[in-house]
Formats: structure tokens, sequence, C-alpha cells
């Protein structure tokens, strides 16, 4: 058992070669609650444009807190997710390094007060997310803009390691980051680089 200061672990439901499925989330939760730290870390489900029917059987099984939505998902999903399932929602947000063809204000207006947080990523064509490659990080600041009024917190993924993420963080004021191939050895999560990276985004 890692015992780190981890806010939240993630397992993916969307297809990936990290691919869990609700058995063997539910086995990894019970895991949590014998974290040896003052707070468990919460458990956060990533899909990619899931139903809600699909949802709630995950749910059943396995407790998720959060689930993270990495496809086109509507607002009007995330408002069933938070009322039905009574679960947080953090709404992901694909970014290229080209212009973006809406504004942030249309982008994410239309989820204001049916998400909890939203996180920035790189797209990905096959999966929208989890490329492990970064995006241009000057396109991080409206969105920052945008959150701070709206009181919605906004945390960034993509490419994150534990040799970049002091420098995001030095030039961007957020809420939390996303790794997960950036603490990997060959596809292996690395306890060397988890902690390094852990310890780098908590100071």
């Amino acid at each position: 058992m890692i015992q780190l200061p981890i806010d939240y672990i993630g397992f993916v439901f969307a297809t990936s070669k990290r691919q869990v499925n609700r058995d063997q989330a539910a086995m990894l939760i019970k895991t949590l609650h014998q974290w040896q730290n003052d707070t468990v870390p919460q458990s956060v489900g990533v899909f990619v444009n899931p139903t809600l029917d699909e949802l709630k059987d995950i749910v059943e099984v396995a407790p998720l807190d959060v689930i993270q939505l990495h496809g086109q998902e509507s607002p009007e999903l995330c408002r069933q997710i938070q009322e039905q399932l009574q679960k947080q929602v953090f709404k992901v947000i694909s970014l290229t390094n080209t212009a973006q063809q809406q504004s942030v204000e249309q982008q994410l207006l239309p989820y204001q007060g049916v998400v909890d947080a939203f996180l920035l990523d790189t797209y990905d064509p096959l999966y929208g997310g989890g490329s492990g490659k970064t995006f241009a990080w000057d396109q991080i600041e409206p969105y920052h803009q945008w959150t701070v009024t709206h009181d919605i917190p906004l945390l960034v993924a993509g490419g994150l390691t534990p040799d970049n993420v002091s420098s995001l963080l030095h030039h961007h004021s957020l809420e939390g980051v996303d790794v997960s191939s950036g603490v990997e050895t060959d596809g292996i999560k690395d306890i060397t680089k988890i902690t390094t990276f852990v310890e780098r985004v908590k100071a």
C-alpha cells in the first residue's frame, strides 16, 4: 500500500491498457480504507461517453466518489449523475495546440451548476484523453480566469511528469493535477516517480 498524501485515485473504465471492470475497481476501492494517512483518497471513475445506465451498473458494485467524463457528455447527463447517483462530476475539456473552435465561455457555461470541477487534458482522437502528451500551457489562463470567477475548481492533466509539474504549478494556480503515464516505467506505475511527483506537487 502506497502511503502518500494523494487526494484522488483513478480507475479507468474507458477503453485503455489501464482499463478495469467494476469488480476489480470495487476490490481496489475497498483497499483504500486501509490507507494509513489522515485522509482516505477519493475514488475517481474515468469514462468516455458512458450512458447513465452503464454508470448505475458500475457504482452499484464499485462505490466511486467522482465520475470523470472525457467524452462529449451533455450537461444533462452531468446533472443526472449528480442528482440520481449522488456523485461528484469532473468534466474534461480536451485541448489541441490549434485554435479552439469555441470560446471558453461557450465550452464551460453550459456545465455551470452541474459539474464539480473542470479538468483540462490533451485531446486524443482515439480515447479522448490519456495520451501522455502535453498541450500548450498558455491556453490555461482563460480557463483559469473563468473558473475562478465562477468558483469552480480547475485541474490539469496531459503529459505531466515529476520533471515538469513544478513548472506548471509555478506559472498557474490550479486546484489539482492528474497524472498517469508520467509516473510509469515501461507501462507500470513507478513508486519512485509517484513519490517524487507527489512531493513536488505538495511543495
